[in-house]
């Protein structure tokens, strides 16, 4: 296990969608061992596969005192009528945090390391952080939902920073 490097904005591999994992071999569980290590720190409450390099559909979370994971996650169900608007931040945008809609629950379906399915879901920040990670396997970050007066406001402070 290795506490991995986290990429940060202007990396490639934040705007490429990962690929399915496959075959679940030594270097998927590899993966997973480091997703759940790098995650498992004061302040993070998910981490995405291509946000430590690696182009495959996983990720982990670190949720109320609960650390887990899921592989090829796909959001299958997603509250219609409820939404939050409160401030996302992520740690491939590091200190800026900005008003994020997003649906109040989230379910997500996947697999373990053994095959099986899983069903990961959520109200409030699970269900945000559900959302976001699923985003990232996408290719796409938090910027990228903001409404526009909100997004060149956030994209003139990630310039400052680069």
């Amino acid at each position: 296990m290795a506490m991995r490097e986290i990429r940060t904005v202007g990396d490639p591999v934040l705007r490429t969608p990962c690929e399915p994992v496959e075959n679940i071999d030594a270097r998927v569980r590899s993966l997973v061992e480091d997703l759940l290590e790098t995650v498992d720190e004061e302040g993070r409450a998910g981490l995405a596969a291509n946000q430590i390099g690696v182009g495959l559909r996983a990720f982990s979370w670190n949720i109320d005192d609960e650390v887990g994971y899921v592989l090829n996650p796909r959001i299958v169900a997603l509250s219609e009528d409820e939404y939050q608007d409160g401030d996302e931040g992520c740690l491939s945008v590091p200190g800026l945090w900005f008003p994020t809609r997003r649906a109040w629950y989230t379910r997500v379906e996947g697999i373990d390391l053994d095959g099986r399915p899983v069903v990961v879901e959520g109200e409030e920040l699970m269900a945000r952080c559900l959302q976001h990670e699923c985003d990232h396997l996408d290719g796409m970050l938090y910027l990228d939902r903001l409404e526009k007066g909100v997004r060149k406001q956030a994209m003139k402070a990630v310039r400052e920073q680069l």
